[in-house]
């Protein structure tokens, strides 16, 4: 059962949480993540945590980090935006680079600690910054942060023409680093008739789910099988 595997995997790490990553930028892990915080805050005490964000618009001088700003309202925390999301940069790019063309550079263990800050014993969801390879800090990518947390991983692929390939590359890669994988959200982004979940099936014996707006009921419905 998914479940024992996750209380195993919980009482393994120092923290008590997950992190959500993706093959890629852009395949909705927010979407996503919103929708199980908001399930998740119904069962525990949460906090959570998108460590590193690119892309901020500057009002009034602050830095707005939108993602950050839609995981901490759905989680409902009152916890400061300071403490949910402490590197903020205005640069389109990795975290790596962004934090390089600001001359603050950002390091992994910057990151571990900003995770780690005020949690305790509470659960906390964690969100990386683009795909599971994609550079989160200087020369650090979302795995090794990952793996410096020890906490299992959500992945997030985008429910399209080549999800199947992107999946199980994906899926390598997280073995490869020895990260516990807790379920593949198929993110049906756009309407389609592709039978990629029913297809992934038969590639693994990962928890495969699917996640649209008309089907946010029974996404729900799994999660709480899963944790």
């Amino acid at each position: 059962m998914v479940t024992l595997e996750l209380a195993t995997w919980s009482k393994m790490s120092s923290m008590n949480g997950v992190f959500i990553t993706g093959s890629n930028t852009e395949v909705g892990k927010t979407t996503v993540a919103v929708e199980i915080i908001k399930f998740l805050k119904k069962r525990r005490q949460i906090v959570v945590r998108k460590p590193v964000e690119t892309d901020c618009e500057i009002l009034n001088g602050s830095y707005v980090p939108k993602d950050a700003i839609k995981l901490n309202k759905a989680c409902a925390s009152e916890e400061s935006l300071d403490l949910v999301c402490p590197f903020c940069y205005e640069l389109e790019a990795s975290p790596e680079e962004a934090s390089l063309h600001a001359e603050r550079p950002l390091e992994l263990s910057d990151l571990v600690k900003a995770c780690q800050s005020n949690v305790g014993k509470k659960f906390v969801f964690i969100e990386g910054a683009g795909g599971i390879y994609s550079p989160i800090a200087n020369n650090a990518l979302n795995s090794d942060l990952a793996v410096e947390l020890g906490v299992p991983i959500i992945i997030v692929i985008k429910d399209e023409l080549g999800a199947i390939g992107q999946a199980l590359l994906t899926i390598n890669a997280a073995k490869t680093q020895k990260l516990d994988i807790a379920c593949i959200v198929l993110n049906e982004m756009e309407s389609n008739h592709l039978a990629n979940a029913k297809a992934l099936r038969g590639y693994t014996e990962i928890p495969v789910l699917e996640f649209s707006k008309d089907k946010q009921g029974l996404f729900c419905s799994e999660i709480e099988k899963l944790i």
